[in-house]
């Protein structure tokens, strides 16, 4: 449960920048952005406050507040670009610009476009020279390889996990585990990407190795992003997937160590569908 109120009010249709004109504004209402954050307005110095000695007093205004808040608008454009990539709005293969992005959010082309480059860090999209971004085309092998690698690394550690951790760890984990079920009931594909990812983490994080989590979390939010001939995950998988969570933790909280070993191993073969 990574994202809330934040990502939701983000979230809008998306279109190509092949199809939509720059200089036509959304239909949709624009993202309410702090004035600051958008480095329209500076910051005033509180009243009567007298200048530390030392410091250069002339006309420039302060900028760290600017900074911090330039700082959360990128985010949260980021967290509301990986959600339109979870849900198919961002296609494989479309080329999208900043500067239209931009306007569906009601800010400037600058956080929009400091949000692409860091999915073209994790793989999400590619730069497409003088036009933007284009949303990266995989196909089923990646997504079987990036399973295979996953199990590599987690299921060793949840079986050994299995045979340590007390029961009332694992049923304080029951509720990241019936999000995952509620996010797929409705066919929420973005909340139960962040719901799965936060269940998984949660399990990893009692093995007590914040790198392992670290790179098992970058391999999970690959395997998330659509293939180039599906965009979108169908809601009978997000189901079938939710309800390993709930079986799984189940047969930890019984300490039923046969159980958990299929049903490790099951989801595992189970996440390259």
């Amino acid at each position: 449960m990574e994202q809330g109120r934040a990502r939701e009010q983000a979230r809008a249709p998306y279109t190509s920048a092949a199809s939509s004109s720059a200089t036509t504004p959304p239909s949709v209402p624009p993202v309410r952005m702090p004035e600051q954050a958008r480095g329209n307005q500076p910051c005033a110095e509180p009243a009567g406050a007298e200048p530390v000695r030392g410091e250069h007093t002339h006309s420039e205004p302060p900028a760290p507040r600017v900074v911090v808040q330039r700082h959360s608008v990128r985010g949260q454009i980021l967290d509301a670009l990986r959600a339109a990539l979870v849900d198919g709005e961002l296609l494989p293969g479309q080329v999208y610009s900043a500067p239209v992005l931009g306007a569906r959010f009601g800010v400037s082309a600058t956080p929009v476009r400091e949000a692409m480059q860091q999915l073209a860090i994790e793989g999400a999209v590619e730069v497409v020279p003088n036009r933007g971004f284009r949303v990266a085309e995989r196909g089923p092998q990646e997504l079987a390889e990036l399973a295979e690698v996953r199990a590599l690394i987690e299921v060793p550690v949840m079986l050994r996990l299995a045979r340590t951790v007390e029961q009332a760890r694992w049923a304080a984990l029951r509720p990241l585990a019936e999000a995952t079920v509620a996010a797929a009931a409705v066919g929420d594909r973005a909340s139960y990407a962040e719901s799965d990812r936060a269940f998984h983490r949660a399990v990893l994080t009692l093995a007590g190795n914040e790198q392992l989590v670290r790179v098992a979390d970058d391999l999970h939010r690959r395997s998330q992003w659509p293939l180039e001939n599906n965009p979108a995950t169908r809601r009978a998988d997000l189901l079938a997937d939710a309800a390993e969570h709930t079986a799984l933790l189940d047969a930890l909280i019984a300490q039923d160590l046969a159980v958990v070993q299929s049903l490790v191993r099951e989801h595992f073969a189970g996440a390259d569908r």
